[in-house]
């Protein structure tokens, strides 16, 4: 989402394509990468490569073939970073330099014996499957939990260095720092030591705010900063006013938009005095410290390094202000390729959040600065600036060796050293193109490899044309699985809501005039862009997971089928043209009882706080090429029918959205969640799962919703009881009540209709017959094991 989802991870990423996490909660971590959506980020942290059967580990020496594979992607974020990829593209982007502490067999299960490797039967074939290291699990008497880890002694990274225990502690640490701030929350797990470690500090932003501007307190912070802060605060802040008056008068004249003070009424202030200045102070008065906050939901137009250029710095640099750990006491050494983790208590997520990637510290952090045994883990504490530098060029010990990006174009070259072996193709470029039908043309007329367009029946339609009439033919070859992962409609709490009250009664029934009938139009549009490869799902998880609810279990019911009475919105006998009709009859109900005044089935007026138009984004390729476009256009008709306008912005490039739900300048959107084997939904609903910003005061977003690091800062969904079933659902390996668990929280999450469930799709890799060798392709690709699984073993034709 921020943010983020597509193939899976560890076991969530020994798949293949990755990029947000859900419930999979991007939990896990997942995600999904389908083409035709994006998701936002992941947490976990292992990439597929690393995964492999015994019988293709060939003791004798392998010459790469001189050829280059290419592969058709979507566009990069070039966040190429294993700590702050978010993008399922920039995650795949990431993984084929990078090795996970642990790795997964073809059913997501973790393989904990991955020295000797672990041989395990699927569909008839017995494969084995090895990894860098052997985990053992020992449950307490006292509750304690802990983790062992072997790493195997023979790994090296890409440019010869060893690879040793050091390396998994400086890359957990990293995940753990107060600064913090990408998609992981392994800083979540119970860790002994890991409160300790985080407490004591805020950011630099909330520090000099907290003085105040006439403080004479230098002692942390000089002089010279603290008056620089408040210059570009209040610089901002005006530009900000300036702004928001400018664009309301040049288009709300004729809802009497003048100047500063009128201007300000439409945008919810109300000022003293008829100028910007006052405006201005009205604006700082609302978000205090949180200048990104103020930016991003107030603005017409401008980023924050438009109006506060240099603002990361506030929020990136830590002030110890507080009693702080020099330590986490629960990450242990206990030799160069001995580690113990201990955890406080149970936790069923643990093992797929501790499977971190195994980034080297020589590389990524600073040698020179590591030294355990005095505390010291390869970074100051509070300051990943080195971290970050090296975000666009990853560098690890997985098969292949990030070469540059350029015009578009990933290059890679095989890691000779990669410790499954030499990968047999010795280039692989990752190919940007613009939609799915550059993706498809590509593989078409040869200039991509392997692709994942959206399977459209287009798509299918093209495919069998080419081939002759099947999907699998001399032209293109076809597998598909059950996508890991889910398409959904996203709606932000705080940018659709009334009264300032996101969690009000009246917020949510606004959202539910919306969820209701985008929700009558998802048969007609998924069944119309997939046919039967895709089914409407109601509710928010992958029909893949163990715990998503069945039409047999009790309470199952029909996503937003229920009026503002709790009556039957539907009845067996309708037609669609009536089901229709009834949805928006029941959306009138929603709407009026949000406040807004209706008459004679036309809404006229707005309540405080509430919008009469929305706007909607979703990454349709500039042509309406989404499997939800034909919801939103339908709805957007009809609303328009009753006066409610939702203005639709068909992306033609998907990284936008993603860019702008991190500024919260989405009102709704439509995309995809991937997920991971454990459908823990910490990072995706967990009001507060902040590794930033750390120390603020109001512990907002940018929306003043719940702080940002997970990625419910796209919902807001702020829910004590939500929060507490998520951590109970982590607190128990027993499946059955874990199930139990997680029902209640998807009843929560759609009474907050902040979400609406769309569809369960196949996912769809699509290879060149003639130019990829297919007897060389991983064996029995299932949803948590990809075709890049195994792609040290990957030959052209």
């Amino acid at each position: 989402m921020k943010k983020i989802l597509a193939l899976m991870l560890v076991v969530i990423m020994a798949v293949a394509l990755v990029a947000c996490n859900k419930p999979t909660t991007p939990t896990t971590d997942p995600t999904e990468k389908p083409a035709d959506v994006t998701e936002k980020p992941a947490d976990v942290t292992e990439k597929p490569a690393d995964e492999t059967q015994a019988p293709e580990i060939t003791p004798e020496p392998v010459v790469p073939d001189e050829k280059t594979l290419v592969v058709g992607y979507s566009p990069f974020s070039s966040k190429f970073s294993p700590f702050f990829a978010q993008t399922a593209y920039d995650q795949d982007a990431q993984g084929m330099t990078q090795v996970g502490l642990l790795t997964s067999d073809r059913t997501g299960a973790i393989i904990t014996k991955g020295i000797e490797g672990e041989t395990i039967n699927y569909n008839g074939t017995d494969y084995t499957y090895y990894g860098p290291a052997d985990l053992e699990i020992t449950e307490n008497a006292d509750g304690t939990v802990y983790y062992d880890f072997t790493l195997r002694e023979d790994i090296t990274f890409s440019d010869g260095e060893p690879m040793t225990i050091d390396d998994v502690i400086f890359s957990m640490y990293v995940l753990a720092d107060p600064t913090y701030d990408g998609s992981s929350t392994f800083f979540a797990q119970p860790i002994e030591g890991m409160e300790a470690y985080r407490a004591g500090y805020v950011t630099l932003a909330a520090y000099i705010y907290g003085l105040g501007e006439e403080t004479e307190d230098f002692s942390l912070v000089s002089q010279e900063e603290q008056a620089e802060f408040w210059t570009k605060y209040h610089a901002a802040s005006l530009a900000l006013a300036e702004e928001i008056t400018d664009y309301c008068v040049a288009h709300y004249a004729d809802h009497g938009a003048t100047g500063p003070q009128t201007s300000a009424a439409l945008w919810g202030f109300e000022i003293e005095e008829d100028t910007n200045e006052s405006f201005a102070a009205a604006l700082e008065a609302a978000y205090k410290e949180d200048v990104a906050g103020m930016i991003d939901t107030e603005n017409a137009g401008s980023s924050v390094e438009d109006l506060f250029p240099g603002f990361d710095h506030y929020t990136q640099t830590p002030v110890q202000v507080g009693d702080s750990a020099n330590t986490i006491t629960g990450i242990q050494k206990i030799d160069d390729y001995h580690l113990r983790v201990v955890l406080t208590e149970v936790d069923a997520t643990a093992i797929y959040q501790l499977g971190v990637t195994i980034a080297p510290m020589h590389y990524y952090g600073e040698k020179e600065k590591y030294d355990y045994a005095n505390n010291k883990f390869g970074f100051d504490k509070g300051n990943l600036e080195h971290v970050r530098s090296v975000t666009t060029q990853p560098m690890g010990a997985g098969p292949y060796k990030f070469i540059k990006y350029d015009k578009g174009v990933i290059n890679y070259e095989c890691n000779e050293s990669y410790f499954l072996g030499c990968p047999r193709t010795r280039y692989i470029n990752f190919q940007e193109t613009l939609n799915d039908n550059d993706k498809l043309n590509g593989l078409l007329t040869g200039t991509i490899d392997i692709g994942d367009p959206s399977f459209s029946n287009d798509t299918i339609k093209a495919i069998k044309e080419a081939n002759g009439g099947d999907i699998t033919g001399p032209v293109i070859t076809t597998n598909t699985v059950d996508n890991l992962g889910y398409g959904y409609i996203g709606i932000n709490s705080i940018r659709v809501s009334v009264g300032d009250e996101p969690g009000s009664d009246a917020s949510k029934n606004l959202r539910r005039a919306f969820a209701t009938v985008f929700s009558v139009y998802r048969n007609v549009a998924i069944d119309s862009y997939y046919g039967d490869r895709a089914s409407v799902i109601n509710y928010p998880i992958s029909n893949t997971s163990w715990a998503a609810p069945r039409p047999s279990d009790d309470g199952y019911e029909i996503a937003f089928s229920k009026d503002v009475n709790g009556n039957d919105i539907y009845t067996s006998s309708m037609t669609d043209d009536e089901k229709y009709a009834a949805a928006m009859t029941a959306a009138l109900g929603f709407l009026e009882a949000a406040g807004y005044t209706v008459a004679d089935g036309v809404v006229t007026a707005a309540p405080e706080g509430g919008k009469m138009s929305y706007e909607f984004w979703i990454p349709g390729d500039g042509t309406g090429d989404h499997p939800s476009f034909m919801i939103v256009n339908r709805s957007m008709e009809a609303f328009k029918e009753v006066g409610i306008e939702i203005v639709i912005k068909d992306l033609a490039n998907s990284s936008d959205l993603w860019n702008n739900l991190d500024a919260n300048q989405v009102d709704m959107w439509a995309a995809a969640w991937g997920a991971s084997v454990d459908p823990d939904m910490y990072q995706i609903y967990y009001s507060d799962a902040a590794n930033g910003p750390i120390g603020s005061t109001s512990k907002k977003n940018a929306n003043g919703g719940p702080a940002q690091g997970g990625s419910n800062y796209m919902y807001c969904i702020t829910s004590e009881e939500l929060d507490e079933l998520i951590k109970e659902g982590r607190s128990s390996t027993d499946q059955e009540f874990r199930k139990a668990i997680y029902k209640s929280c998807l009843d929560i999450i759609i009474d907050w209709a902040d979400e609406v469930p769309v569809y369960q799709r196949q996912n769809a890799v699509l290879f060149s017959t003639e130019r990829v060798n297919l007897s060389t392709v991983t064996p029995d690709i299932t949803t948590f094991y990809g075709w890049m699984a195994e792609i040290q073993n990957l030959r052209m034709n």
